[in-house]
């Protein structure tokens, strides 16, 4: 039997030396005449282990890491190919006390499978939600999601099978699924690592999202900053319609549906959905008003349903195991599970796919082992840079949609940054303020202008001048931003600002007067 070595291949395990590593194990298996086959996988999402090498023994797969290309030759020499020990060596892959406490149901695939290989993702259960789909109306399929309490992954929660029943119950001679990929959020790259580590898993949502709605055309509008995310998807779609996976009869029904994978041109804003429709049309990226509603009007003025990569990619899992399955993780109306994405000044940062209902505090303390430099916590934002700042006060707070809302913060795409004790958080509402201004489309006013001024005001207050009356300003300021911007992007701004103001206060009172020695 030939040795199988699995060495990630995607964004993250790449940019922590995985390439290197790949050739210096390429080169010892040549250089002592081994044949064995390299699978470049997607990485499990522990990138604290990167680059995370497994072996196939005939005990199961042993991860050794992080591995550097300094380690290889030893590697050998301790018998590496059969699982021996090693200084790098961490066993089962699924022992790891980061993945052992995870509950992965959509990242099932992620870091174990051969990414681009249609086989391999049979093999662990792939293809099995489609298969099921097709044996339904799109009416039950519709039915099937809603019961599940799928909401949208992508920052708005809004449950899908809504939103896929308004676009199945619209009449259109067209219809459209677009997956909205243009992970723009700090913090987040559970999208990038779906795409690059199991992008059948994505086609086939897709899939089943456009038999369900009566839509025969998929568009992926994935963020130019995704170079391999784009390489991988591009090369998916090619294998599956040669499959049959897509195209005129998928999977030999009497349902098309075939899909193209489409690159933004890198602007923040084109991560709302409307802002994104204009931009996959050629037009520049801006806020459409609603209504009306892409679902009704989206894409070329057609029914559209716009999906972020998550909720497309949880699909298959509800088809394959069931509503009551899916519904039966999570709490209140936060069902299933949800890839918390772990980063900041964090010991172990990463990707934590898990049911809804952990507190922040266990997410921080326990699964991200605190912050790197061994200093206390100050704060966290949940939600990207339009996400609330907590403080440890609030770290009881379950990890859940309402839960969050009901503390003035957001949960977004999941994306945690932690920030330790030396954080200025007076900067970093100014931070917010200013990535606002640069990123706003420019359409509405209150983005627009609010977000320039707010800037100006929070420097006003950084140079002690009427710190009271600016900081009255930017409270005001906020308001209006937050109840008259056109999208998100000017109306959660407000967030991470007024967060910033009530949580740490401290941090927006003037220096005090140093007294020169005389």
């Amino acid at each position: 039997m030939i040795p199988r070595i699995y060495i990630p291949g995607d964004s993250g395990a790449l940019a922590l030396g995985a390439e290197k590593v790949a050739k210096a194990i390429a080169g010892e298996l040549a250089e002592r005449g081994i044949e064995a086959k390299i699978v470049r996988n997607g990485s499990r999402g522990a990138y604290f282990l990167e680059p995370m090498v497994e072996v196939a023994t005939a005990n199961g797969r042993v991860a050794y890491g992080p591995v550097k290309p300094s380690d290889v030759k030893s590697l050998f020499d301790g018998g590496f190919l059969t699982g021996g020990h090693h200084k790098r060596w961490l066993g089962s892959p699924d022992k790891i006390p980061f993945f052992a406490k995870q509950t992965r149901l959509t990242f099932a695939r992620c870091g174990v499978t051969d990414p681009l290989s249609l086989e391999s993702y049979k093999k662990h259960g792939g293809l099995n939600g489609l298969t099921n789909a097709l044996a339904l109306t799109p009416a039950d399929i519709v039915a099937q999601v809603t019961e599940s309490g799928l909401r949208g992954r992508g920052g708005a929660g809004f449950p899908t099978g809504i939103k896929w029943k308004t676009v199945l119950d619209t009449v259109g001679d067209r219809k459209y699924i677009v997956c909205n990929a243009d992970e723009g959020d700090s913090g987040t790259f559970a999208d990038r690592m779906i795409m690059e580590g199991d992008p059948f898993v994505l086609i086939e949502g897709m899939t089943i999202a456009g038999i369900a709605t009566g839509a025969t055309k998929g568009f992926v509008y994935i963020r130019s900053e995704y170079p391999h995310a784009v390489a991988v998807m591009n090369k998916a779609v090619e294998i599956a319609r040669k499959a049959g996976v897509l195209g005129a009869s998928v999977l030999g029904s009497a349902y098309a549906f075939d899909m193209e994978i489409r690159v933004g041109a890198g602007a923040y804003v084109c991560g709302e959905e409307t802002a994104l429709l204009d931009s996959l049309e050629g037009k520049r990226g801006m806020v459409r008003a609603k209504p009306p509603l892409p679902a009704h009007k989206g894409l070329f003025g057609k029914p559209t349903v716009i999906n972020n990569v998550i909720s497309l990619a949880s699909v298959p899992v509800i088809m394959d195991k069931g509503a009551a399955f899916y519904k039966d993780f999570g709490m209140g109306r936060s069902r299933g599970t949800i890839p918390i994405q772990i980063a900041g000044n964090v010991k172990y940062a990463g990707l934590f796919e898990a049911a809804f209902g952990m507190t922040l505090g266990e997410i921080v303390d326990e699964i991200g082992g605190g912050t790197a430099t061994g200093r206390p916590v100050k704060a966290v934002q949940v939600g990207g840079p339009l996400g609330a700042y907590f403080p440890r006060a609030l770290f009881d707070t379950p990890f859940d949609y309402e839960a969050f809302a009901a503390k003035d913060g957001l949960i977004g795409h999941a994306g945690i940054v932690v920030f330790d004790d030396t954080a200025d958080m007076l900067k970093q509402a100014r931070f917010a303020l200013e990535f606002c201004a640069i990123e706003s489309c420019g359409k509405c006013t209150p983005c627009r202008i609010g977000s320039t001024r707010g800037v100006e005001t929070i420097d006003r207050i950084a140079a002690g001048i009427e710190p009271e009356k600016n900081l009255a300003l930017v409270t005001d300021l906020c308001n209006t931003m937050k109840f008259g911007s056109l999208c998100a992007l000017g109306g959660f701004t407000p967030y991470p600002v007024m967060s910033s103001i009530t949580h740490f206060p401290d941090d927006f009172k003037p220096a005090p007067v140093r007294v020169a020695a005389e």
